[in-house]
């Protein structure tokens, strides 16, 4: 590690400054580390381990020598530190700190200097231990550790990048934040657990019984009060240091502990249920985003993956395909405006279908589960939605942002949605449009795109709308805000799409009217509550069967899979080009049909694609370009506009990604030509689109080289076992995530 500077001076060698010292010195990260403390036997002690180069018996005399000072000693004497070394800084020194509350350094620091001097950055390690004391310090405390920094707006951008790399350098990721936001996030997340866990042991130890209560407690005593073993002296000034926020985050807390006691007392279950399930799903949630996981806003949580196919391979087999993503979205939806408890089966446990969980949650719906499937929502009726705590974030999907605009522009309260950056990209006023023609406030970002904040509390009427474009997320989106809208509202579509909303709306005994492509209801009517089993995604199913038309020796069976008359362009589109495929076991389930479907291996020929059939599989495109290249002849596929503004431009995606396998095609501006042609290996870019990403992975089937594509992350939006389905039925790829 190279030298970022001379001479480093850590005043407080406890178990903070002590393990900086000791990290700044094994790692070599700066030529001379003195160390100072008031106890001269901790001095000692930090040289005599080698803790330390130099243990300064002369305050003034060190801290004019230095070039960078850390102050890690308690918050409450910051300010005394400061006013003695005050006398001998240079101009040039860098000055930090390592108290958890910042607030109380900055005003310290203008108290003693009229204003904060531009090169004393604050900074936090959030890291510790119950052990104090030098004899305690470890010089990987930092490593997979955060480390907060809040400079301000005058201070020096050098001593802001020394302090942040000095700080990477002993192993911590460094985050930058503004003092008062610092104060009011710490004390919720680490100032008032700790003061909680000191309180209840204080309050158990007075209890007469309190060594049978001590005696058999159970790990999770253990782990919530591991905390009080901390230095108290430290807590006491924390406590006085960021008292406001700190009393602030009490109230917020004894009232949160209120309502649970009335639930308890009144035997409130759902009540009770809906603290517990939020509190699990945020534990949970919390966790993801710990180890990396979860879809947040901050797209430096997201993990990069990458899928390896290999050529080869044959797929054989039965199995069943996730369920599908968009009965699980209106199943949520409804559900949770129904008067009732709605039970679910078969419920998607992809990420774009939590992301429509988790909303309702947030405005106050009380939902168990997901649980191999198995949702219970507790409906809180057409007007029971409450405000949510803050923007509803949907990560990567479109329907959900779409539907619930239209279920937001007849709430009463405002709103804003929000998503990944890939859903940033996707235009939004095409459901804008039609709500505004309904009387409802929609802004969206810019270029059209989200966020969309919507004003709560505006009377609809009831439209007829002719659509411009066939989307059945703009149909159900006008379609949930006629819900609340007075008179009937009608929706004209230029060509069929999923019928999903009309059908599960009418499961609910909400009454819909289609006649041809006119669907129309009624406002101010209500939802009661029913049982959904959600059948598998034939979006889903598509890259399996497609699997098995290409690949010679294939003979595969997807069971359970919705076969919606809206939905089955695919299958229409396979058999007309010469597919082996069978539905068989057709029944209905929920008002939605399903079937078993097998397919085996037979040679594709090329077609032109029926232009009544695109909105009918308009999903499910990116697999049949991979079909079109192992038929025989030409593929013509027009009409297909849509396919521009899906996650990706699919069209582009898919016409580019084939062309580096050495695929004859070409795009057309609503469409692509495809003609038979070989495919061998190369490296693929997805652009954060799942269908894409898992349509080259079964093109390896017939491919002649291994395929890298890359961005594979959204497939768990919308199929989180795809990897482990592929290679149960025999396809050849593995998937490397960092």
């Amino acid at each position: 590690m190279r030298c970022l500077t001379e001479r480093v001076l850590v005043i407080g060698l406890g178990l903070i400054g002590g393990s900086l010292a000791s990290a700044l010195r094994t790692r070599g990260i700066c030529r001379t580390v003195i160390g100072y403390d008031r106890d001269k036997d901790e001095l000692e002690t930090g040289l005599r381990l080698g803790i330390v180069d130099e243990a300064a018996a002369d305050l003034l005399a060190a801290a004019a020598q230095a070039d960078v000072i850390v102050l890690a000693v308690p918050v409450k004497a910051i300010e005394t530190v400061l006013a003695e070394i005050l006398p001998v800084l240079r101009t040039e020194t860098i000055l930090t700190d390592v108290g958890s509350v910042k607030g109380n350094v900055v005003r310290s620091a203008i108290r003693l200097f009229g204003c904060v001097p531009n090169r004393f950055i604050p900074g936090h390690p959030i890291a510790g231990s119950e052990k104090s004391g030098v004899a305690a310090a470890d010089a990987t405390l930092f490593e997979h550790h955060k480390v907060i920094i809040t400079p301000l707006p005058q201070s020096d951008s050098d001593a802001v990048t020394l302090i942040a790399r000095m700080w990477q350098a002993v192993g911590a990721q460094v985050l930058q934040m503004d003092v008062e936001r610092h104060d009011e996030v710490l004390a919720a997340t680490s100032h008032l657990p700790h003061l909680l866990a000191f309180s209840l042991v204080d309050t158990l130890a007075q209890e007469q019984d309190c060594n049978d209560i001590f005696r058999y407690a159970a790990g999770g005593f253990r782990d919530f009060t591991r905390v009080a073993a901390s230095d108290p002296t430290m807590w006491h000034d924390i406590g006085l240091a960021n008292k406001q926020a700190i009393l602030q985050k009490i109230d917020e807390f004894t009232a949160g502990v209120g309502r649970l006691r009335k639930a308890i007392e009144t035997e409130d279950s759902v009540a009770m249920l809906g603290i517990f399930t939020r509190a699990k799903a945020a534990r949970e949630h919390f966790s993801k985003i710990l180890s990396g996981s979860a879809y947040t806003q901050n797209n430096m949580m997201t993990k990069d993956t990458t899928f390896y196919a290999q050529p080869g391979g044959q797929v054989q087999g039965t199995i069943r395909a996730p369920g599908d993503k968009s009965i699980s979205h209106r199943s949520i939806m409804l559900g949770s405006l129904a008067d009732g408890v709605t039970e679910i089966t078969g419920f998607l446990e992809g990420e774009d279908s939590l992301a429509t969980l988790q909303a309702f949650r947030d405005m106050g719906v009380v939902i168990e589960g997901p649980h191999q499937g198995a949702v219970k929502i507790y409906g809180v009726g057409m007007n029971g939605l409450r405000q949510p705590p803050g923007p509803i974030y949907v990560g990567n999907s479109g329907t959900t942002i779409r539907l619930m605009s239209g279920l937001l522009a007849g709430q009463s309260f405002d709103s804003e949605l929000s998503g990944d950056a890939s859903l940033s990209k996707r235009p939004m006023e095409r459901v804008a449009k039609p709500l505004r023609l309904m009387g409802a406030q929609v802004e969206t970002g810019e270029n059209g795109c989200p966020p969309v904040k919507i004003k709560g509390g505006q009377a609809l009427k009831a439209i007829s709308y002719e659509m411009p474009m066939a989307s059945a997320q703009v149909k159900s989106c006008v379609m949930l805000a006629g819900l609340y809208a007075e008179g009937e509202t009608t929706v004209i579509e230029p060509a069929p799409t999923r019928d999903h909303t009309e059908r599960m709306l009418r499961g609910f005994g909400y009454p819909v009217d289609v006649d041809g492509n006119k669907v129309s209801l009624a406002g101010g009517g209500s939802l009661k509550a029913t049982k959904i089993d959600v059948p598998a995604d034939i979006s889903s199913s598509t890259f399996f069967m497609v699997a098995a038309a290409i690949c010679p020796g294939s003979d595969i069976t997807l069971e359970h899979v919705g076969i919606n008359p809206t939905r089955i362009g695919v299958i229409n589109i396979l058999r007309a080009m010469g597919s082996n495929l069978e539905l068989l076991n057709e029944r209905e389930v929920g008002g939605e049909p399903v079937a078993d479907i097998r397919i085996r291996y037979a040679p594709l020929t090329g077609i032109k694609i029926p232009e009544d059939q695109v909105p009918l599989a308009i999903d499910e495109f990116p697999a049949l370009f991979i079909a079109a290249v192992c038929a025989e002849g030409e593929t013509v596929l027009t009409g297909a506009e849509e396919l521009r503004v899906k996650e990706s431009d699919r069209i582009q995606a898919m016409v580019d990604g084939l062309k580096i396998l050495g695929a004859d095609i070409e795009g057309t501006p609503d469409g692509a030509i495809i003609r038979g042609s070989k495919m061998g290996g190369g490296v693929i870019e997805s652009h954060d689109d799942h269908r894409i990403a898992m349509s080259f992975t079964i093109a390896s089937l017939r491919a002649t080289g291994n395929i890298e594509i890359r961005e594979c992350a959204n497939v768990a939006t919308s199929f989180p076992n795809f990897i482990e389905l592929a290679q149960h039925v025999g396809i050849r790829v593995r998937k490397e995530e960092k």
